[in-house]
């Protein structure tokens, strides 16, 4: 322990600042500083075992207290220097005495001054175990590292997930939603209590009913909200919806904190909403996840497993091709429907498909299903296209109307060139891409043979569907384009223009569903058929517009919440939506089903139950 001493004669600072051995001076003084700040503190850096253990031992109390967000496990720094004040001798005041000390002592005393777990905890942390507290939490097939922190306010507040970047995009929110099983049941006193106040109070008092229902649920079984929301109508017999459940009013430590990081283990983002980091990152994720899968793949065998670290011999593994790898023809064996990737001994599951590069297609190996079925239906149809390259240039030709379409077209900023590309498109989904797609070369030559008899007859039908609706986009653009800019009309007139703009982009073919697709025209007469009667009945509607409103906005905002991606459930809610419509503003269309303002509630129950 060093003190700085000055001297003074007469008044007069003689000296100041000079370095002093302050256990010479006031060795209980010195002894006491050397305790609480070398020892206790932790400011002295020697190799001695004790000192190691006993730290280490704290830095594990601190992680049960982070665990258990609690701040009462830990003894205070009081008890500590007690334990060392008592155990060593009386005239250790400084590090040098201590470790002369302690080498004599340790010989006959291994343990001396070594704490035990007991005395450093105030209680037993119940509860606190592997189990409830993992080191690593399942992700994507993946065991990520799990870390704990308890201090409000942080942005690392809670459980923090750290998670690679080739397996970003197969995390899913429902398993994330659990947390980890010793705080399901904080999460799941939280979530009741942010019910509105009718259902709430069945739950009185909700600690104990917290209590009860973390033991019902089966924890990582599908999504938390849905199990618990399920658990709560059969308690209540009442109507909750997902919503009633108010996650805004949530601690921010109840949702799952994700580090996400490269091969080097570089941190790329961080945070607690899933889906904004799969937009910021998802590219590179897919990226690094089709690096690890090798690309490109010679030969798929169902089930196949790629090493990713250590090499195997060809009769274990699929060859594996040059990135540039292409093909014109279906000589590339089996497609199974997934495969299996290994990485550092755990287990990945890739999406194997076709992919369209123009005059060829390859196999990539994705890690989203969704995007994988997509990409492979542009690449089959690119390869029936590589097979039929006589019937495709006599389409091209003979493709009925094409001119005149074209200049309607026009209207929508697309060109006669692309207009006969999509026609070809949809003609050629319509005859080769129906359900179940061919997985191996004879069912591939089997749809082909099948599909090449009817494509012609195929291309006309969906020539003769394209001119009807551009016929009448035309006729509705021209029909608002002429309606009188009163304040009413002129409601009414935007709200068209709006809904023309969402019906026909340039690439309504490609977007557009078959079925939907069919039920343009009557879409679009609709449009036509509602400015006719505006003229008679103003207030009717725009007081019809203002039932819809609410409706479309709804819409609208969880798609641009989901970032443009739909369901079943999404996209069958946006068709009813122009159901709706016809319903309001041109009943005598007539629907193909029942249509209101109910049903469309029950509709979005179903989205959001």
């Amino acid at each position: 322990v060093v003190a700085l001493e000055r001297a003074t004669l007469y008044g007069l600072v003689v000296y100041s600042g000079r370095k002093v051995n302050y256990g010479l001076v006031d060795p209980q003084a010195a002894r006491e500083v050397f305790i609480r700040e070398a020892l206790v503190a932790g400011e002295w850096d020697a190799a001695l075992p004790f000192l190691a253990a006993n730290r280490k031992l704290v830095r594990q109390v601190e992680e049960l207290e982070h665990k258990a967000r609690r701040q009462d496990v830990l003894v205070d720094d009081e008890v500590i220097f007690a334990f060392y004040n008592h155990h060593l001798p009386h005239d250790v005041c400084s590090g040098y005495s201590c470790e002369r000390w302690y080498r004599y002592a340790s010989k006959s005393q291994p343990d001396v001054l070594k704490i035990t777990q007991e005395e450093l905890m105030r209680h037993q942390a119940a509860g606190i175990t592997h189990q409830t507290f993992p080191p690593t939490v399942r992700l994507g097939g993946v065991d990520c590292a799990a870390t704990y922190l308890h201090e409000p306010g942080h942005s690392h507040d809670g459980v923090m997930v750290t998670v690679p970047l080739f397996v970003l995009n197969q995390v899913q929110d429902e398993a994330c939603e659990w947390l980890v099983p010793g705080m399901l049941q904080d999460k799941v006193l939280a979530l009741l209590k942010s019910l509105p106040q009718r259902p709430r109070s069945r739950f009185v008092p909700l600690p104990d009913s917290a209590a009860r229902l973390t033991e019902i649920l089966e924890f990582g079984q599908g999504g938390l909200l849905d199990a618990l929301l399920k658990h709560v109508r059969d308690v209540t017999s009442l109507d909750i919806k997902r919503h009633d459940f108010k996650l805004d009013m949530l601690s921010p430590h109840l949702f799952m904190n994700f580090r996400v990081v490269d091969e080097h283990g570089r941190q790329l983002g961080q945070g607690r909403n899933l889906g904004a980091l799969k937009a910021e990152l998802g590219t590179q994720a897919r990226g690094a996840f089709q690096a690890l899968a090798a690309l490109k793949i010679a030969a798929v065998v169902p089930h196949t497993s790629v090493e990713s670290t250590t090499k195997v011999s060809n009769a274990e593994a699929p060859t594996l091709q040059d990135a540039g790898q292409t093909f014109t023809t279906w000589s590339f064996g089996d497609l199974p429907e997934l495969m299996e990737i290994r990485k550092s001994g755990q287990t990945l599951v890739g999406f194997p498909a076709l992919v369209d590069r123009g005059a060829a297609v390859a196999l990539e190996v994705f890690d989203e299903p969704d995007l994988a079925l997509a990409q492979h239906r542009l690449g089959l149809r690119r390869l029936f296209a590589l097979q039929l390259k006589d019937a495709l240039k006599y389409l091209e030709k003979n493709i009925p109307d094409l001119q005149k379409m074209a200049v309607a077209y026009m209207q929508l900023d697309g060109t006669q060139e692309e207009l006969r590309q999509y026609l070809i498109d949809v003609a050629l989904d319509r005859a080769f891409l129906l359900e179940p797609l061919p997985q191996n070369a004879s069912a591939f030559e089997q749809r082909l043979d099948e599909g090449r008899a009817r494509l012609t007859l195929i291309a006309q039908e969906v020539a003769r569907l394209a001119a009807l609706v551009l016929t009448e986009y035309a006729t509705a653009a021209r029909k608002i384009k002429d309606t009188k800019p009163t304040s009413l009309a002129a409601d009414a007139a935007a709200d068209c223009l709006q809904q023309l703009g969402r019906l026909m982009g340039k690439r309504f073919l490609a977007t557009t569903p078959w079925t939907q697709l069919q039920h343009m025209v009557r879409y679009l007469k609709a449009v036509t058929l509602r400015l006719d009667k505006h003229r008679s009945d103003p207030a009717r509607d725009a007081a019809r517009l203002q039932e819809l409103k609410p409706y479309e906005q709804r819409y609208w905002r969880l798609v641009a919440e989901r970032k443009g991606v739909q369901d079943a459930r999404l996209q069958e809610y946006r068709w009813l939506l122009e159901e709706l419509r016809v319903s309001f503003f041109a009943q005598e269309l007539r629907t193909p089903q029942p249509v209101s303002l109910k049903r469309l509630d029950k509709a979005w129950a179903q989205i959001n139950s």
